[in-house]
């Protein structure tokens, strides 16, 4: 079983590494993680080029345009299942592959999955520069002018390391962007406290703290393509800083910890400390990843997204949700029958002619008919 095992990693990590090989190039002074689009990578030969024929030339296969439409293949959707759940199994046997980076798991129910082997695979890159375990936005420095219109981030690879975080549809009201004119840098999930959420791709801690902010029990977790999923307002962290977590390891239990109103799992996805939509990577009501390969542009960055989540914004968003509830319950109607005029109208429902009016836009002379109905108070 671990030969066959083995040999078919062996063969999905070589396909991929030969696939990837062109597509991806370190931006100048982005601390190792931001990867673009090669435009041209190509050296000029003009004495080479003057020898060959015009149909040659023709003939000959272009790299970059076979790079690019394998990239462009990638990141068509494709959307991926969460990898199974492993808490509460009891881990019978550890075994090698020919990738010594790369092991195998089994599991005291009869499964098994692969893993990487932390030791063997180090980035000395995303996990040492901006590294800090204390503060949560270390990227002060980074000049982000440097990065490239569009970044190409590997989602998963193939040993397909993706969970999702927490199966459940996002508050409407807890949506990534602008509301009311006030930020949200995350999305907010509804859950009950005490359920377990699972880290989103496999990576290391950098923050697991009781944050006075506002996000209450926070867990950070630093990825291998420099992406940082944060998981804000836990009752309880299962994880510290420097721990190595797989995708689908329960990094906390869900709660309503720091300025929160009511159980709920805010999370967020960041790049270098700049915050976008985290639903454009996983459809989080069916538990689903989007796609493999994801083109992350500027475009997608918040405008304010160098600071960090403003939880007074998020409770007087509530507080005007609930507002609007109650003067929506507060809302009378009257169907028109036979006989009534506004001012029998406005006597019955002790309020006045003008206001009836002005509720629903008419004059006080309209002829009232049958069976419309009015809004009163």
């Amino acid at each position: 079983m671990t030969k066959h095992l083995s040999c078919t990693l062996l063969a999905l990590l070589t396909a991929f590494g030969a696939a990837a090989q062109n597509e991806r190039a370190a931006a100048p002074d982005a601390g190792g993680g931001l990867l673009a689009v090669r435009t041209s990578d190509r050296p000029e030969n003009s004495a080479s080029a003057s020898v060959k024929t015009e149909t040659e030339t023709a003939a000959a296969p272009d790299p970059i345009a076979d790079s690019i439409a394998q990239l462009n293949l990638r990141l068509r959707p494709k959307f991926i299942e969460s990898t199974f759940a492993t808490d509460g199994l009891a881990v019978i046997d550890t075994l090698a592959t020919a990738n010594d980076a790369v092991q195998v798991v089994l599991y005291g129910n009869n499964t098994w999955k692969y893993i990487r082997n932390r030791e063997i695979a180090k980035d000395s890159t995303i996990f040492e520069k901006y590294w800090d375990t204390t503060t949560l936005f270390p990227y002060k420095e980074v000049d982000m002018s440097a990065m490239p219109f569009s970044v190409v981030i590997e989602l998963v690879d193939s040993l397909r390391s993706y969970c999702c975080p927490y199966v459940g549809k996002p508050h409407p009201h807890g949506k990534y962007g602008l509301r009311r004119n006030r930020q949200h840098q995350g999305i907010d999930i509804p859950l009950k406290t005490g359920d377990p959420v699972h880290a989103a791709f496999s990576g290391r801690v950098r923050i697991s703290e009781y944050n006075r902010g506002g996000y209450g029990n926070l867990v950070i977790v630093r990825h291998d393509n420099g992406l940082e999923t944060y998981y804000g307002h836990l009752s309880e962290r299962m994880v510290e800083p420097g721990e190595w977590v797989e995708a689908g390891t329960v990094i906390g239990l869900g709660g309503s910890t720091g300025r929160s109103t009511g159980p709920h799992l805010h999370f967020e996805t960041r790049y270098y400390g700049r915050s976008f939509d985290p639903e454009r990577l996983i459809d989080f009501e069916k538990g689903l990843l989007c796609r493999e390969t994801f083109l992350l542009k500027k475009t997608f960055f918040s405008i304010h997204s160098k600071a960090g989540q403003n939880f007074d914004d998020e409770i007087a968003n509530e507080e005007q949700d609930k507002k609007e509830a109650a003067e929506l319950a507060a809302r009378q109607y009257h169907k028109i029958r036979s006989g009534d005029t506004l001012g029998h109208l406005a006597v019955k429902y002790r309020t006045t002619v003008k206001k009836i009016c002005a509720l629903n836009g008419i004059k006080p002379t309209t002829i009232l008919r049958l069976g419309r109905t009015l809004r009163v108070r």
